[in-house]
């Protein structure tokens, strides 16, 4: 009972903390002091302005040149909009600068890294618009470049539902090993490197399981390595979770004036990613499951009309 109430405090505390940034020592930040805890960082701002700008270009040009819809669906469009927001408070709002004080909020900054703004980028297959915004001749450049041997080469071997797994996981686990994690709260470029990481290996993950179907197991392989994504991270947060000590002395002295302990923190941070990130793998692994099943279904189908006209000769 007392393991339950203590995950039903931290809950509801993780509910209340964005409340708290706002009421922090007891007085609302003021629209001043609010703006200076933006992270306008040049080199965060410059690829995000150019990734969303290409985007937009590339599909006005793509829906001029043929129907609108055609090529990237509507709701395709709507899904990289999504997740380029969730790259924008992920890393230009307060959250970012939030993530030095707080390691409940830092986690909370991967996860909408990995869980929300990756596989709404990757539904909202950029390549293609991309490739339509760059000017006709490096558009063919960029092309040919894809056709070459060694490239495709890699790309098949980085794509593999196994390996995206296995990168994503190994990133996963690797950077919440303390003293490569702490060293992303002292150092900016530590942290960029832990941010790309996060952000790639995802992209990656959720591209091979989504769009890299193909092979002999197709939707099967695909449930399975989503559902065992969803154990293996959620052991990871529930190890973080039930800590009996502090893993992460970074945060010692900066949890106390938002009132959380240092260890409460931390739980909190694991309950992020043991929860709702467990949630969010699971009803991904769910929606591949159905698609499993009615990818089976049309095959039955498929035989059935193949053996019925073969009978008929």
């Amino acid at each position: 009972m007392k393991t339950l109430s203590k995950i039903y405090n931290l809950t509801f505390t993780f509910y209340l903390l964005p409340f708290a940034f706002f009421f922090h020592e007891g007085k609302p930040h003021n629209w001043h002091d609010l703006a200076r805890t933006w992270a306008w960082e040049p080199g965060v701002i410059i690829p995000l302005v150019l990734s969303g700008w290409l985007y937009f270009i590339g599909v006005r040009k793509l829906w001029k040149e043929s129907d609108k819809g055609r090529g990237v669906r509507r709701w395709e469009a709507w899904c990289y909009a999504g997740g380029w927001f969730a790259l924008f408070i992920a890393l230009v709002s307060p959250l970012h600068p939030w993530g030095r004080v707080l390691f409940s909020a830092h986690m909370t900054q991967h996860e909408i890294l990995m869980l929300v703004a990756a596989p709404l980028l990757v539904l909202g297959r950029p390549l293609i618009p991309f490739l339509w915004a760059l000017p006709i001749g490096w558009a063919r450049e960029v092309g040919s470049w894809g056709k070459l041997a060694a490239v495709q080469t890699v790309w098949r071997a980085i794509t593999n539902p196994f390996a995206a797994w296995a990168i994503h996981a190994v990133a996963l686990w690797v950077w919440h090993i303390p003293a490569l994690f702490q060293a992303t709260v002292n150092s900016e470029l530590v942290h960029t490197g832990q941010h790309l990481s996060f952000l790639l290996s995802a992209l990656l993950f959720w591209w091979a399981l989504i769009h890299g179907r193909q092979g002999l197991m197709g939707y099967g392989a695909a449930t399975l390595y989503m559902f065992t994504t969803s154990i293996h991270s959620g052991l990871l947060g529930a190890l973080i979770t039930f800590a009996s000590t502090v893993w992460y002395p970074v945060y010692l002295r900066t949890t106390q004036s938002w009132g959380l302990t240092p260890l409460e923190d931390q739980q909190l941070g694991g309950l992020i990613m043991w929860i709702p990130a467990g949630l969010v793998y699971i009803i991904a692994g769910l929606a591949l499951f159905a698609g499993w099943l009615r990818e089976s279904e049309r095959r039955v189908v498929k035989r059935e009309a193949i053996r019925a006209v073969t009978s008929e000769e």
